[in-house]
């Protein structure tokens, strides 16, 4: 139950992470480094998601 949880925080903070990266892109026209910071903790959080779902996965804490 913990798993899932985790795994729909990280989804949660991807999907605020790219909302803020397209704010950033259409305020700063693409010249700023907070979009860059932006894609750089998007990547990680995607690492940390599939992490958590091969944990998952090979533990059979997720699917069948």
């Amino acid at each position: 139950m913990l798993l899932k949880i985790l795994i729909a925080l990280v989804f949660t903070a991807m999907v605020a992470s790219l909302a803020a990266g397209a704010g950033f892109l259409i305020r700063d026209q693409g010249h700023s480094r907070r979009l860059l910071i932006s894609l750089k903790f998007r990547v990680s959080l995607a690492a940390a998601l599939l992490a958590l779902l091969f944990y998952g996965f090979y533990f059979g804490e997720l699917g069948g």
